[in-house]
């Protein structure tokens, strides 16, 4: 059974950075793409990063793009999202996401808030 379990977050002032991690297990992640998501209070969860097996394709939401890296270590099978320069509005619970034969896998989140 797929587990993932994020760690990192917290608060942080404005202008502050942060780094997620997102620890995978419960079969081979070997050929699939894995994703950071996040949902703020009052709103639906929306995508922030993904980030393909090899690590070479990367796509980011226009809203983090420039201050949020995604990177992979598959030999951890952990994903991580650096998070700097961040701002008011990046306060969310953040969730890290694999699909999987056509399934959507979501581990329980880690909350990040940024006070201005």
């Amino acid at each position: 059974q797929v587990q993932l379990v994020e760690s990192g977050g917290g608060l942080v002032q404005a202008g502050g950075s942060l780094r997620l991690s997102c620890a995978a297990s419960g079969r081979t992640f070997r050929g699939y793409a894995m994703g950071w998501f996040r949902q703020a209070p009052g709103k639906e969860r929306e995508f922030v990063a993904s980030i393909s097996w090899s690590g070479g394709v990367t796509t980011y939401a226009d809203s983090v793009r420039g201050r949020f890296t995604i990177s992979r270590d598959n030999a951890k099978n952990t994903v991580y999202l650096q998070m700097n320069s961040l701002k008011p509005e990046d306060t969310a619970v953040y969730y890290c996401n694999v699909k999987v034969l056509g399934m959507d896998y979501w581990g329980k989140g880690t909350s990040v808030t940024v006070s201005s």
